[in-house]
């Protein structure tokens, strides 16, 4: 069995813009509502991997979407709301200006150390990338091979998941666009 994990290509939108935590919160949702950037494509050996592909899971956020679309365009896209990243909150931090990315890193601890306002916590998101972990499991079990276009963080918290499983992994998560994490397990 085995489960392709894979971060979406480049957002059409500004990546590192310089802003306060408003400007953050409103960056949040234009990066959850931008889609794929027309000039990201995926890496030739990801295309050549997808080419084997009848079948791709992906989060339903335009760029998830878009990205398995340009990465398999043979292949049935499932979208499925599981998949969603693990949601970021901009902290109220007042005077404070940063790049997005630092923005994200700082929201990313926050979360973990409990500033989760009305939103999915830590805890939670576990519990539906265990879901998540399942729903790809059963599908490579079907099929051979499953294969997920979502998101990094959320991609990392599946990994974890199947390696508690006792799946092995080839390659890291890392915060590049079309990052590929391949999962094996013997059966």
């Amino acid at each position: 069995m085995r489960i392709v994990l894979i971060r979406h290509g480049q957002p059409h939108i500004a990546l590192s813009p310089s802003t306060g935590h408003s400007g953050f919160a409103g960056y949040i949702g234009d990066y959850e509502a931008a889609g794929l950037a027309p000039s990201s494509f995926p890496p030739r050996a990801l295309a050549d991997l997808a080419r084997e592909l009848t079948h791709v899971f992906t989060s339903g956020r335009a760029r998830s979407h878009q990205s398995a679309a340009a990465l398999a365009p043979q292949a049935e896209l499932v979208a499925e709301e599981i998949f969603v990243e693990a949601p970021l909150a901009s902290p109220r931090i007042p005077l404070l200006k940063m790049r997005v990315p630092k923005w994200a890193v700082v929201s990313r601890i926050l979360w973990h150390l409990g500033f989760h306002p009305d939103i999915e916590n830590p805890r939670q998101a576990k519990e539906r990338a265990a879901k998540a972990a399942d729903m790809l499991v059963a599908s490579a079990a079907q099929r051979g091979i499953a294969a997920l276009v979502a998101h990094g963080y959320f991609n990392w918290m599946i990994g974890r998941e199947l390696q508690r499983r006792g799946f092995s992994r080839t390659g890291s998560h890392q915060a590049r666009y079309w990052n590929t994490v391949i999962y094996e397990k013997r059966t």
